[in-house]
Formats: C-alpha cells, structure tokens, sequence
C-alpha cells in the first residue's frame, strides 16, 4: 500500500513531471546542436573527375570545399591516360557535405610486367594458348616448324625474339607461338 501511496503522491508527480521536462529539453538541445554543426540541408554535389590528372582533380576539389584520398589502382585501362581518375566514389552527381572526402582510383602508367611460366616448350597447343590467355597475354602468329610432335610448342616469340620462361612481358603482349607440324617422322 506504500508504494501506491507513494507513486500518487505529490513529491513523486512533482520529480516526474520535472525530469520529463529536463529529458525533452535535453533531446531538443542535442537535436538542435545536431543541426548547427552537421550543417543539416546544406549539400553540394560532387563533379565528375574522370580522366582528369591528379593537380587538376585538387584544383577542382579545393574550390568546391572537398578533400580527396587515393585508392590503389587496379588494372591498366589503354582508354584512360595515365594516372587519370578511373573511378570515384561517391559518384559524380551525387550530393554530399562540405570538407566531405572523395576517393578515388587512378589509371597506372601501364600494364604490369607478367612472368612467363615454366613448362610451356613441349606442352600442346591446347595447353598452352589458354595459360597464355588468361595471364593476359594476346597469340599472335601460328609459326609451323619440322618437327616430330604436331602442335607441341616449340619456341614462344615476341618481336621475333625468343622469349623463356622467367622473363618479364608487359601484360597483354602479343606472343608468336612455334608450332611442330609433325612432318619428321
């Protein structure tokens, strides 16, 4: 029975009503502070930075009120210059924040350098143009020679040079396969 008498009583009512009134003004405050320092409603939109070198894409972003961090670039694209801006988030159009980052990706000076692997001489045909091809390598030119095994692979060229295995190609070099013909026998 206290504790009814207690909660209807008007001490109680008085520290509830008082405390309601102490967490919605705490509530509106946040809320208001929230507005002021999140710059609520003021966006601008990001602009399209792709194919722009790095010194124009800070001029850009510096007038507008935006920072930049560079991602790693992925892979070589020949339709992009280099180290243009191959691709940005958040993309162009969209709105966002002054002082908000961007961050983008640039294009590489160039393909990578590929090794060429081990044991391609004497593989067939089948073997190895498609090792070649997914390493990102183009077949050129189908040279048949004299030799006892048709279609054993019996040099890789690239611009006429013979090419090992360990060495270095850029990446979607065009190798020239030396192909037996089966005519020794």
């Amino acid at each position: 029975m206290k504790l009814f008498k207690f909660i209807f009583s008007k001490t109680f009512l008085v520290q509830l009503i008082l405390a309601v009134v102490v967490l919605v003004a705490l509530i509106f405050g946040a809320l208001k502070y929230l507005d002021v320092t999140t710059n609520h409603n003021e966006t601008i939109e990001v602009p399209d930075l792709s194919k722009f070198q790095l010194d124009i894409v800070d001029k850009k972003l510096e007038e507008m009120n935006l920072r930049r961090e560079i991602l790693d670039s992925a892979s070589f694209n020949p339709k992009y210059p280099p180290f243009s801006v191959l691709d940005q988030v958040p993309k162009p159009g969209k709105r966002v924040k002054v002082n908000r980052k961007i961050y983008i990706t640039l294009n590489p000076s160039g393909y990578i350098d590929v090794e060429i692997p081990q044991n391609l001489i004497r593989k067939t045909r089948r073997q190895v143009e498609p090792t070649l091809i997914a390493l990102g390598f183009k077949i050129g030119k189908i040279i048949m020679r004299p030799d006892i095994a048709k279609g054993a692979i019996l040099e890789l060229r690239h611009k006429g040079e013979t090419i090992e295995a360990g060495d270095f190609l850029q990446k979607s070099s065009t190798i020239d396969l030396v192909v037996g013909d089966g005519s020794l026998r």
